[in-house]
């Protein structure tokens, strides 16, 4: 005899994860949405409102005053700083890459929150757009750089 079928609850998820991308860097941002005031990350008591960058404060990966009003910028257009805990794994690429690639990552798990409400706002500031600039390829016969040209001789 078959079991009456139970009702499944359509549970809010214990985080919202999305991947960020800038130049070489990737960032792997989860969002954790917690009633709860603090939640352990890797083995460490992490509050409401803290980042977390590859098991460091977001604060001591990206110093600077200029680095957190850009890490912040997703979160004072939707307001909602102070929400989530937020956790990263950033890898490839330098400081500056990284710092974008986490930026995109925040916008685009940001947008899975709430896509109705945060998706037009963030599109507006483009947070969700991909910044298609990349390095170019050094070409044979130049110099060491991709447009560098080779100094010729005086005489």
């Amino acid at each position: 005899m078959r079991k009456p079928a139970e009702k499944k609850t359509t549970k809010q998820p214990e985080f919202y994860q999305a991947v960020g991308r800038r130049k070489e860097s990737t960032a792997r941002v989860r969002l954790y949405t917690t009633t709860k005031d603090e939640i352990i990350l890797d083995e460490k008591k992490v509050k409401k409102g803290e980042m977390v960058v590859n098991k460091r404060p977001v604060q001591q990966y990206f110093s600077g005053v200029v680095s957190e009003k850009l890490y912040m910028e997703p979160f004072r257009t939707t307001n909602t700083a102070g929400r989530f805990v937020v956790s990263a794994i950033i890898s490839g690429g330098g400081l500056y890459g990284q710092l974008g690639a986490f930026i995109h990552g925040i916008s685009r798990a940001l947008e899975k929150v709430d896509k109705e409400k945060f998706r037009p706002i963030l599109k507006k500031k483009n947070l969700l757009t991909r910044d298609p600039r990349r390095k170019e390829r050094r070409k044979a016969g130049n110099a060491q750089k991709a447009r560098a040209k080779k100094q010729s001789p005086k005489r």
